[in-house]
Parts: structure tokens; C-alpha cells; sequence
């Protein structure tokens, strides 16, 4: 059960992404605010999960994909497909037994904090970088 989970992408993103999944003959599901509070479990179909039981209080703006199921060479065609269509998503995450129990809320600030934590390292190494070229 190959699937991707797209969360808040505009139009256009959003018809390059679902292009390239019917491409790759994989599923797509839109999440909408309203489910933000259920487990990634649940929205994927996965037995052993139920809906939560009340509406979130909070919801997000960013971009966000989820990939479940896809074996790897399905996840490398989609990853190098987003790369050529121009489609970049910075919150991206692989559906885990860790994580399936999780909200998309928590997800998507635990992706939010490893995204900015990685762009901090990625600005101090250009810093250092361009000091040693002068």
C-alpha cells in the first residue's frame, strides 16, 4: 500500500506531485486541517489505529509529505521525480513504527525543528567555508 500524504501545497505543487505519482502508480491522500489531530497510523489505513477523538485546537501552514509504504526504489524515484519536476517539500518524513502513533501536528514540529537545526548547520558551514576562500 504505497501511499504519500500531502499536506497544505498550493495548486500548482500540488498537480506536479499528484502528476508524479500517478506516474509512479502510487496513491496520494490530501490531509486536511480538520484530520491534523489523528495518528499518521490512521490516515495511512494502518490497522490498529483509530481516529482521534477530538478536533484539533492547532494546525500548521507548511508544506509537508509523507511517504508509506514505498519500497526503495519507489522512494528514490519519487524523491529524484520531486527534484526534476521542481516540486521541493522541506518537511518530508517516511512513515515509521515510531512515528505511525504520533499527530501530523507533532510531526510536523519535530520535522520543523530537525529542518531549521539542519539549515543553522548548513549557514555556520558557508560562513566557514567562504572565510577559508579569502
Amino acid at each position: 500500500m504505497a501511499l504519500v500524504m500531502l499536506y497544505n501545497l498550493d495548486s500548482a505543487k500540488l498537480q506536479k506531485i499528484r502528476f508524479l505519482l500517478i506516474k509512479l502508480g502510487l496513491r496520494a491522500r490530501e490531509v486536511s486541517p480538520a484530520e491534523f489531530g489523528h495518528p499518521i497510523g490512521y490516515l495511512a489505513g494502518l490497522d490498529g489505529f483509530e481516529a482521534a477523538q477530538e478536533a484539533p485546537e492547532e494546525s500548521f501552514s507548511q508544506e509537508m509529505l509523507v511517504m508509506a509504504g514505498l519500497s526503495s526504489p519507489q522512494f528514490g524515484a519519487f524523491l529524484e521525480g520531486l527534484r526534476q519536476s521542481r516540486a521541493a517539500v522541506a518537511l518530508k518524513a517516511v512513515l515509521t513504527e515510531a512515528n505511525a502513533s504520533w499527530s501530523s501536528l507533532r510531526l510536523q514540529r519535530e520535522l520543523a525543528a530537525e529542518h531549521a537545526a539542519l539549515q543553522k548547520v548548513r549557514t555556520r558551514d558557508a560562513e566557514k567555508n567562504s572565510k577559508h576562500k579569502k
